[in-house]
């Protein structure tokens, strides 16, 4: 679904405003994730199954979410869960399950090369302290963003308007100058409400162009 930002009523299209910055977010953006592989990890050091393991921690508690608005340390997260699951896992081990679950999305990779240059670049994401250093930080083009913003350091996620608002104030603009992509529908839809120009990325080639349809690429 590709969705152009309006005003407030919904109607007035806000094309008169020059795109100077594209936002993107992390996961199934520039990188897809399976959590299943954290999961799967974990039920062979518990006695618990894999599919309770999973309830457990993303359906019947407030753990991750905690834990991406900083409201948990990464030490209080391991030990929460290893309690929580049974768990016969060492702190390290425990990490490396945890953030060994991304794959790159290469042509959104690539996208974020060719835009280099031609747009302030941000990276607005609701995540942690773990899957920052270790999974974030790792991509080769994470040094090519002006700005990053992170719920675990804003002690918010989105669609809280406070995080889209700090990375906003990093990147020096104005919502109307810029593009936010996500693959979630709500999240897009709340930076829209706020004056953004919004993609909702569902995969493919789209997204390529439709930034140049935006003029952020020739």
């Amino acid at each position: 679904m590709n969705m152009k930002g309006h005003s407030d009523d919904g109607h007035s299209p806000l094309a008169t405003y020059v795109i100077k910055g594209v936002i993107f977010d992390f996961g199934n953006v520039l990188c897809s994730f399976d959590n299943v592989l954290f999961t799967r990890r974990l039920a062979e050091r518990s006695p618990v199954s894999e599919d309770e393991i999973h309830r457990k921690i993303y359906e019947e508690s407030e753990l991750t979410a905690e834990y991406e608005t900083g409201k948990l340390t990464s030490i209080d997260f391991y030990h929460k869960v290893k309690e929580l699951c049974d768990l016969d896992m060492g702190i390290d081990e425990f990490r490396d399950a945890f953030t060994d679950i991304f794959t790159p999305i290469p042509g959104n990779i690539e996208l974020i090369r060719k835009l280099k240059c031609k747009v302030r670049l941000g990276l607005l994401s609701n995540t942690n302290e773990w899957d920052r250093q270790y999974a974030l930080e790792k991509l080769d083009v994470y040094p090519l963003f002006d700005a990053v913003t992170f719920s675990n350091e804003v002690g918010a996620k989105k669609p809280d308007e406070r995080i889209y608002l700090d990375c906003l104030g990093k990147l020096g603009l104005q919502a109307q100058e810029c593009l936010y992509i996500d693959d979630i529908e709500e999240y897009v839809k709340k930076a829209m409400k706020m004056g953004f120009i919004g993609f909702c990325y569902e995969g493919g080639r789209e997204l390529g162009d439709f930034l140049r349809r935006q003029g952020c690429l020739s």
